[in-house]
């Protein structure tokens, strides 16, 4: 069991997404020796538990929507009293998308130290398998549930130009994929990630307008991620060159050379240098 200490200590279990090959070394011993195991699944737990061959020895609480503002205070109880605490989702990390943000908050507020033994994200998976650019994405979670409240979130994010990773029920997501290609367009190249390291992972990369069909023909099953390229990039209008000339002349007058404030306006712009220098010494 854990150390008693003057306080105890908040651990996030990243818990595979369905392999159990996936688990930590680390994962492993924090089940075995944490004091308490506040699970959002306590018969997925002992599945877990049983395909690592580890015996959970602290005490085994259920923690999910449902409860988790009742047993926020219980468990922040229990730190205080100095035991280690665990928390375990039924897949991927604590608090994205799923219970854990409020026993943080809880815990972090009461003066607890919060720490994580990370692992497999389905976030960051689907959007490695994706084949869409990664090196920018946003995370948008679950879309509303009702239509009219999915195509207004939708509109709000048409224009975002960074990749975008999604969750959706499976009995949700043909008419979500509907609503993203009539609001993105039916050309936005996207990706449907279906059972992450599971035996029947599927990875579907098309364009929406195809995805869309796709998935009204399949009825896809199971824990849904989709990622959907960002908007294209709406290019800057071009000033016309008398704006261009004053912008320099501002600079020069604040006291930059007009090397600099070329290459400053240039920047500003999104323009080449030259063809401001070009434009500035046509008069």
């Amino acid at each position: 069991m854990g150390e008693m200490s003057d306080l105890g200590r908040l651990i996030l279990l990243g818990a595979p997404l369905g392999n159990p090959a996936d688990a930590s070394a680390r994962l492993r011993d924090v089940l075995a020796t944490a004091d308490v195991v506040a699970a959002e699944d306590t018969r997925r737990l002992g599945r877990l538990a049983r395909d690592l061959d580890v015996t959970v020895a602290g005490r085994i609480i259920s923690y999910f929507e449902g409860n988790e503002e009742r047993r926020t205070p219980e468990l922040v109880d229990e730190l205080t009293a100095g035991r280690v605490v665990a928390l375990v989702t039924d897949g991927g990390m604590p608090s994205v998308s799923d219970p854990g943000y409020r026993l943080v908050r809880a815990a972090l507020e009461a003066g607890i130290p919060v720490t994580a033994a990370p692992g497999p994200s389905a976030v960051t998976t689907a959007l490695a398998l994706s084949g869409l650019p990664s090196d920018r994405f946003c995370f948008e979670g679950f879309l509303p549930r009702s239509p009219s409240g999915r195509r207004s979130r939708l509109r709000a994010l048409a224009d975002e130009e960074r990749t975008l990773v999604i969750f959706e029920a499976p009995h949700r997501v043909t008419a979500a994929l509907a609503d993203l290609a009539d609001t993105f367009g039916a050309d936005r190249p996207a990706a449907l990630c279906r059972e992450l390291t599971k035996t029947y992972e599927e990875v579907v990369r098309r364009p929406l307008g195809e995805l869309a069909r796709w998935a009204a023909e399949g009825d896809p099953r199971g824990e849904i991620t989709l990622v959907v390229a960002g908007a294209p990039a709406t290019p800057a209008t071009r000033p016309d060159d008398d704006t261009l000339r004053a912008a320099v002349a501002e600079r020069e007058a604040a006291g930059l050379t007009r090397r600099d404030a070329i290459t400053e306006v240039a920047s500003t712009f999104g323009l080449r240098r030259r063809d401001v220098y070009t434009i500035v010494h046509q008069v």
